[in-house]
């Protein structure tokens, strides 16, 4: 790396980083993140195996990530994985898809709520920690529990479960529900990941099945797939996160929201912008919403100027249990340490506990594989095609047609 003007030479960089330890992690930090990213340019297919830096971590688990996406060998496609705690950072916004008077405004209301949601998947780990960083790579089992209390704007409480239900590949299940209202949403998710032009690529796999009880009894369904992600800045050492191409929020009523998202240069010009277009059923003349801005900000509908959805006002955090209080399998109990160390600066201590955690879950499989055993999963259960996902699928020629799905066993501390 050559010197730039103003800058201590080579020799002087050295003699003061091994006079001063916080220096000298700097520059060992700075070799390894040269190195991962030489391999990185170098590696074919799913980047799945790849191993990266500890001082890239972030010091939660991917489990938190569907509700709030260690030791130096750990996936790199964890590093945009979903929280899914973040799907209701903002519970009135879920609670208020109930409150529509018809279909139409319901799935407006969807749409609202599921733009919301992408700021705090996506972006949060940069904004907190000044780069996007790598969630802690969850082991088979793990689980996470919160929720967000009742009030009364949205009525009941919301709550939030999640598992990992797959270790290899890594696949996440949910569960984030207010009973009261009547709307819950269920799903899974995973990645599958390249690197291609400088960029990490990521294609996510799963989808989610949001469920509404309306006051006549019946239930509307609405199929969520999910976006593709690319990864810029990695030359910099400082990763952000864009979201590319088309997601699809398909009602049982008819009405499909298509998400388009672009990153600078298109549309707006700016970073994280997106045009969504809701189009009624077939049998009704009408004209699409049409609704444009960026997700990580404010978006109005193009028609009447009026401002759809704005996440520049304060989040509400997931409710969790003291970490005294938590299960062994809980995730910030089981990271504790982990997390600790990461906060602190202590990757030697992070890296250590970490790799404590990942043999005894390499002792656990191999002593199953010695049974004849295999691991319960405790809240969900696979199935092999989703039938929500094909039916609603078909409606806008989803590709897959079909995908495997988790249900819930309806028997989360909650309930």
């Amino acid at each position: 790396m050559s010197e730039q003007p103003g800058e201590a030479s080579s020799s002087e960089h050295l003699v003061h980083s091994l006079r001063n330890p916080r220096k000298r992690k700097h520059a060992s930090q700075k070799g390894s993140w040269a190195s991962f990213l030489k391999s990185l340019a170098g590696f074919t297919g799913d980047l799945s195996s790849m191993t990266a830096p500890p001082f890239i971590l972030s010091p939660t688990s991917l489990t938190e990530f569907p509700g709030t996406r260690i030791s130096v060998k750990t996936s790199i496609l964890h590093l945009l994985s979903m929280s899914l705690a973040y799907w209701c950072e903002r519970p009135e916004l879920f609670a208020k898809i109930a409150d529509g008077k018809n279909e139409e405004e319901r799935a407006l209301a969807v749409l609202r709520w599921f733009i919301s949601t992408l700021k705090g998947q996506y972006t949060s780990r940069n904004e907190s920690m000044g780069s996007e960083k790598k969630p802690l790579n969850p082991v088979l089992g793990e689980l996470f529990y919160g929720y967000w209390p009742a009030t009364a704007e949205r009525g009941g409480k919301t709550t939030l479960v999640v598992e990992q239900v797959s270790h290899h590949p890594p696949i996440t299940a949910y569960r984030i529900a207010n009973e009261e209202k009547g709307v819950v949403l269920t799903g899974h998710n995973a990645q599958k990941t390249s690197f291609s032009g400088g960029s990490i690529i990521v294609k996510q796999v799963g989808h989610a099945v949001l469920t509404v009880r309306l006051s006549s009894g019946d239930a509307e369904e609405y199929l969520i797939t999910l976006p593709r992600l690319r990864i810029d800045g990695l030359w910099y050492g400082s990763p952000y996160i864009e979201l590319t191409d088309t997601s699809y929020i398909q009602s049982s009523s008819g009405w499909l929201s298509q998400i388009d998202y672009k990153g600078k240069g298109y549309f707006s010009g700016k970073s994280h912008s997106f045009k969504a277009t809701v189009t009624p059923p077939a049998h009704l003349y009408r004209q699409p919403h049409v609704i444009e801005g960026t997700w990580h900000s404010i978006s109005r509908d193009i028609r009447t100027g009026a401002i759809f959805h704005d996440v520049t006002t304060p989040k509400e955090e997931v409710t969790v249990a003291p970490i005294g209080e938590q299960g062994e399998w809980e995730s910030r109990r089981l990271w504790n340490v982990v997390a600790k160390g990461i906060r602190d600066g202590d990757f030697d201590t992070a890296a250590k506990d970490k790799s404590r955690i990942e043999n005894e879950q390499r002792q656990r499989r191999r002593d199953e594989l010695s049974a004849g055993t295999k691991w319960e999963l405790k809240h969900f259960k696979h199935i092999e095609s989703c039938p929500t996902y094909e039916r609603l699928g078909k409606l806008f020629s989803v590709n897959p047609p079909t995908e495997d799905g988790y249900d819930y066993l309806n028997n989360g501390p909650h309930t």
